[in-house]
C-alpha cells in the first residue's frame, strides 16, 4: 500500500509529513522513558523481519491482486505502540530511499497509513484491552486478525481521502473506496493470520517479550532470549533472501484498485517538486524495485532482501543509541 508521489499533492504531503512527525516526536519522548535494554535487539531484529515480510506479496485468490504484510500490529504487539511506530518509520524510510518503494513526497502519507493505525490504534484499542486479563493463543489470534483487518481498512480509507484531498480526478472518491476497502479487507485477514502465527511463537518462546507482558501469568518460555532472537533473525534472512523470490507478480491492493479505475497501475505527475523528489530518490535508490539497476536477476532480489534487513537492523539499533532509548536506570547510592 505504498503510495507513489503522483497520488498526493504537495500541500497534502506536507500536512501528512507534519502529522507523522508529531507522532514520531511524541513516540521518541515516550520510548526514552522505557528502561528496558532488551528492547534494543528486538527493535532491530523485528524491524528486519517486517522489512523482509513486506517483500513477499501473497496472491488474493480470484482477484488478480496481491497483498503484503504492513507490520504495524506485529511490531506494536512486541515493542508497544511508540517503539513499534519508530521501527516502522525506519523500515518505510529505508524502503523509500534505498529501494524506491513508495514516493519520497508521499513518505509522510505512507508512515501514517501503514504505521500509525497499526501501532497506535491496533495496539492501544485492540491488543492492550484484549490482553488485560491475561494472554492465550486464542486471544492473540483474535486480536491479531481483528487488529490487522481494522487498521488496514483505516489505512486504505486514508489513501482514498488523501487522493481526494489532493484533487486526483482520475480516481473518483466513491469508486476508489469501492475497490480499496474490500480488497484490503481480504489482505488484512491474511496479514492477521501471519501476525498471529509469529506472535503465538513468541508467546510460546518468551511470553514476557509481548507488550503487556504475559498478563501476570507464570508462564515459562521454551527458549532463551538469545535463542528466540536468533530464530527470528534467521527467519528474517531466509524470508528476505530466499522466500522473497516466490512473491506474487500480481499488483498489490492499491495498484489493483488504481488499475480497475484507470486501466493502469500507475499515474503520472509533473512539476518542480515532483521532479526534485524523483531526482533525490533516483540518487539514493541503489537497488530500485529490490533489484540491481538494469537487471531482473533473482540474485539482485535476494541481495536486496539481505542487505535491506541488515540496514534496518543498523538504523534501528543505531537510533536506540543516538536517542538514548531503553537506557538502564542507574541506581543512586
Amino acid at each position: 500500500m505504498h503510495m507513489a508521489d503522483a497520488l498526493v499533492a504537495p500541500a497534502v504531503a506536507g500536512m501528512m509529513y507534519a502529522s507523522s512527525a508529531v507522532a514520531a516526536a511524541y513516540s521518541v519522548k515516550k520510548v526514552r522513558l522505557n528502561a528496558d535494554p532488551k528492547k534494543v535487539p528486538v527493535m532491530g531484529v523485528m524491524g528486519a523481519f517486517v522489512f523482509a515480510a513486506q517483500m513477499i506479496n501473497f496472491t488474493i485468490p480470484g482477484t488478480g491482486s496481491s497483498g503484503h504484510l504492513c507490520g504495524g500490529m506485529l511490531l506494536s504487539a512486541l515493542l508497544g505502540p511508540y517503539a513499534g511506530f519508530l521501527t516502522m518509520i525506519g523500515v518505510l524510510a529505508i524502503q523509500c530511499l534505498l529501494f524506491a518503494d513508495g514516493g519520497l513526497l508521499a513518505l509522510g502519507c505512507n508512515i501514517w497509513n501503514m504505521a500509525f493505525y497499526g501501532c497506535f490504534l491496533g495496539s492501544l484499542l485492540i491488543w492492550k484491552p484484549m490482553m488485560r486479563q491475561g494472554m492465550s493463543k486464542a486471544k492473540i489470534t483474535a486480536a491479531s486478525v481483528l487488529g490487522c483487518m481494522l487498521t488496514l481498512q483505516l489505512g486504505a480509507f486514508s489513501v482514498a481521502l488523501e487522493t481526494f484531498a489532493s484533487g486526483i480526478t482520475e480516481l473518483p472518491f466513491a469508486a476508489f473506496v469501492g475497490f480499496m476497502q474490500p480488497i484490503h479487507l481480504a489482505i488484512g485477514l491474511v496479514e492477521g493470520l501471519i501476525t498471529a502465527a509469529v506472535l503465538v511463537f513468541v508467546y510460546e518462546a518468551r511470553p514476557e517479550l509481548l507488550f503487556c507482558g504475559a498478563g501476570g501469568e507464570k508462564k515459562a518460555g521454551r527458549f532463551s532470549f538469545k535463542h528466540t532472537m536468533a530464530i527470528l533473525g534467521v527467519s528474517a534472512a531466509l524470508i528476505g533472501g530466499l522466500l522473497s523470490l516466490a512473491a506474487s507478480s500480481h499488483p498489490d491492493g492499491l495498484e489493483w484498485s488504481i488499475e480497475k479505475i484507470t486501466g493502469s497501475t500507475e499515474l503520472e505527475a509533473s512539476g518542480g517538486i515532483y521532479d526534485r523528489a524523483g531526482s533525490i530518490q533516483e540518487t539514493t535508490s541503489l537497488l530500485p524495485d529490490y533489484a540491481w539497476k538494469g537487471s531482473d536477476s533473482a540474485a539482485g532480489t535476494a541481495f536486496s532482501g539481505l542487505i535491506g534487513g541488515t540496514v534496518v537492523v543498523a538504523v534501528c539499533v543505531g537510533a536506540c543509541y543516538i536517542f538514548q532509548f531503553f537506557r538502564k536506570e542507574r541506581k543512586t547510592t
